[in-house]
């Protein structure tokens, strides 16, 4: 019985970056023989134990065995007999098909190492193509490391390409794909994410939305970028690190996808024609609730946001109600995080001043002061008070608008 420490904590170790999580595979073992030794089974598909003292996972040495599509279209074996180079055939990456001894050996049957040095993300074997899960992984490594010159290897994208045309990502279930693109999106290049997925193919079959953006023109006095696929990749990496926002980024601009090309490159009122496409991509990836409704929130109304200074207070008022920002603040900063980095996803304009956000936290702020029991006192009551509440914060937000000196600000 021998234990390897296996994956991405070797990996990342050659790399020189922080390991998060150990992962460790066990050789010449049986079940039974884990229990013994106190480990606590844990896995439904495979035999993997938390370590009794440690909680780290540790599995038997398995060979996989393609039986049917998608990602769980798998018969697995895990028996003492299965070597550690068998073990490491059947993940993805050479990259993460290394192990290392417990003297601290590092074993690399299948070049990873060399492929570390090259920066390039190498499938390990031809057995790739029988988990479509895949195409995704590499796609979010790719968004991971490109930082440090990372690239997915040329036969790597050809062979996701051929599984892409013979329609194995379409058998993918929505939760494994909404947990693949939710952890890419918080990566460092996410726009690489999105890159990858639309040079094997895969971006048309599982966000078809997003993909037809590419191509798209828009007017080039506000777009010197001109694609809207572009900008919105642009516009990601401008977005803070957040999933809703980076997510809300993502899908802003679905509207202009459904433009009619004879009024190209205008896109009058692809605000209201995105919020349904947007809700299907949402229902169809099962989005949790929150992201969605901030999705939802900045499709409609980020061209708002960034005229800000043009619009009339009850105007503000109708937005600031629209979006819940008085009872849910968190979210509207959020929502002015997303409208910004929409404003700098544009070639050249990534620098430039957004003073709408300082502004309309300014607005919120000024209405959400107003004191409802200031006007209890005062002898409102019932459906009274609400509409008396409503008018004491149009007011403040009146009055802000009167000292902010609006149009010198853009």
């Amino acid at each position: 019985m021998k234990c390897y420490l296996v994956g991405g904590a070797v990996r990342d170790r050659l790399l020189q970056r922080p390991i998060h999580e150990r992962d460790w595979v066990v050789v010449g073992a049986t079940e039974e023989a884990m229990r013994a030794r106190g480990f606590r089974p844990v896995g439904k598909d495979f035999p993997v134990f938390l370590h009794p003292e440690t909680g780290e996972e540790y599995a038997l040495a398995r060979t996989e065995r393609k039986s049917g599509h998608g990602y769980g279209g798998f018969t697995v074996h895990a028996s003492p007999d299965v070597t550690l180079e068998q073990d490491l055939q059947r993940r993805d990456l050479t990259v993460n098909a290394m192990a290392e001894t417990e003297a601290g050996e590092i074993v690399d049957p299948y070049g990873g190492r060399a492929d570390l040095e090259a920066r390039k993300l190498r499938h390990v074997s031809p057995a790739f193509s029988e988990d479509p899960l895949r195409i995704l992984r590499v796609a979010r490594f790719a968004a991971r490391y490109a930082p440090l010159g990372f690239r997915v290897a040329t036969e790597t994208m050809r062979l996701m390409r051929g599984m892409v045309d013979a329609g194995e990502v379409e058998h993918l279930v929505a939760e494994r794909v909404w947990k693949e693109v939710s952890r890419a999106l918080t990566e460092p290049r996410p726009d690489v994410f999105i890159r990858v997925l639309r040079e094997c193919g895969a971006l048309k079959v599982l966000l078809p939305e997003v993909d037809r953006l590419f191509g798209v023109p828009q007017p080039v006095l506000h777009h010197p970028e001109i694609d809207t696929g572009d900008h919105v990749l642009l516009a990601l990496q401008q977005a803070p690190a957040e999933l809703p926002v980076r997510f809300a980024v993502l899908v802003h601009d679905l509207g202009k996808g459904v433009t009619p090309e004879h009024v190209l490159p205008s896109h009058r009122g692809h605000e209201a024609a995105g919020l349904p496409l947007v809700k299907g991509v949402c229902q169809r990836l099962r989005v949790p609730n929150h992201i969605t409704a901030l999705a939802l929130g900045v499709c409609e109304y980020h061209l708002h946001c960034h005229k800000a200074f043009e619009l009339r207070p009850q105007t503000i008022m109708k937005m600031l109600r629209a979006l819940d920002a008085l009872r849910r603040p968190e979210r509207f900063d959020q929502f002015l995080e997303s409208c910004e980095a929409d404003a700098r996803g544009r070639l050249g304009l990534e620098d430039r001043e957004y003073p709408q956000v300082d502004y309309l936290r300014a607005a919120r702020a000024a209405a959400a002061s107003v004191d409802p029991q200031a006007l209890i006192a005062q002898g409102h009551q019932g459906a009274e008070l609400g509409k008396a509440l409503e008018r004491a914060r149009l007011e403040a937000v009146t009055e802000l608008k009167k000292t902010y000196g609006a149009p010198g600000h853009l």
